[in-house]
């Protein structure tokens, strides 16, 4: 592939990306993509035959960039509660710089089922799961680790993926938005590490009784 041809492959999707996250698979036209992209559309045709296959390709760089860049985070050689932090701090600032990509995917996956197992294909969840559960301090039931993941995830998502509601609200109580979320980046880590250390005292005091 010539410069140019990466050039323009790199601009159609910089253009597709944009276009796709905004108006999902169903509503995007190959004609915004073009024009996005400041190309005529017979261009954009001749480095991908259809809407369909530009999609699966963007939609698989998208699942790439979101797994390859934190899933590696827990595999770290470093103490579980710098992970912790570290996950909080990296995540909730990729998504403040992509913040349609939660929807964007949510959204596709409930419409095609079958883009799961792409995304999933990214993501090793069996040895995260292990490598966790090796991890945590607190001597957590092997059924607790998924509801773990989840709950880390979710605390970090949810304020980006709910911003024009939460905005509003937090607005009513006299909370910036953006300084909510700086805060959010020590206080979700803060959350998850307390309720694991409870957990741990918990366990102990119940092996007393």
């Amino acid at each position: 592939m010539t410069p140019t041809d990466k050039h323009t492959e790199s601009k159609i999707f910089d253009a597709a990306t944009e276009i796709f996250e905004e108006k999902g698979l169903a509503a995007a036209r190959m004609q915004d993509i073009a024009d996005r992209a400041k190309i005529n559309k017979a261009l954009l045709h001749y480095y991908f035959r259809s809407k369909e296959k530009l999609f699966m390709a963007v939609f698989d760089k998208l699942a790439d960039k979101v797994f390859k860049k934190f899933s590696g985070i827990f595999e770290e050689d470093m103490p579980f509660e710098e992970k912790i932090r570290y996950f909080f701090k990296e995540h909730i600032s990729f998504l403040q710089k992509n913040p349609r990509l939660p929807m964007f995917i949510l959204a596709e996956i409930s419409r095609n089922p079958r883009l799961l197992e792409k995304f999933l294909s990214k993501i090793n969840i069996s040895n995260i799961k292990t490598k966790i559960s090796s991890d945590v301090s607190a001597n957590l039931p092997e059924e607790a680790i998924p509801h773990l993941m989840v709950s880390i995830v979710s605390l970090s998502v949810f304020p980006i993926a709910a911003k024009p509601i939460l905005k509003g609200i937090l607005e009513q109580a006299g909370i910036e938005y953006n300084q909510f979320i700086k805060e959010r980046m020590q206080v979700a880590p803060d959350f998850i590490i307390s309720a694991l250390k409870q957990y741990n005292v918990e366990s102990k005091n119940n092996e007393k009784q």
